[in-house]
């Protein structure tokens, strides 16, 4: 080497694979795995339904939602100085704009 400083790892041209390629490792196992779907969907409902315990209820409707309405959104919000703060937003608002150039000095710490 020549004295030359070479970054590692981050973006580089050419590297990793092509936006619309399928990942071969794991297209067996979701194609296997999409023919439960429907049968573990039945499972969810009847153990938010039927289930033993409050908990396994609430998880069950929990992991309905999420397959029905997708996750609740998530807001990273970043700052110029070190502080980084995870705002979860779990109320169905718009969360807050992910990139701001002031800190907010009344937003709460989650």
């Amino acid at each position: 080497m020549n004295g030359e400083f070479k970054p590692r790892g981050g973006r580089r041209p050419g590297a990793g694979r092509k936006p619309g390629v399928p990942n071969k490792l794991t297209a067996d196992i979701k194609a296997l795995a999409a023919q439960y779907g429907p049968e573990a969907l039945e499972t969810l409902v009847r153990i938010m339904n039927e289930g033993e315990s409050e908990q396994a209820r609430i998880s069950a409707a929990k992991e309905l939602l999420d397959r029905g309405y997708g996750r609740p959104a998530q807001a990273l919000e970043l700052y110029r100085g070190r502080e980084v703060r995870v705002i979860v937003n779990r109320g169905g608002t718009t969360p807050p704009s992910p990139l701001k150039d002031h800190l907010i000095e009344d937003a709460p710490l989650v």
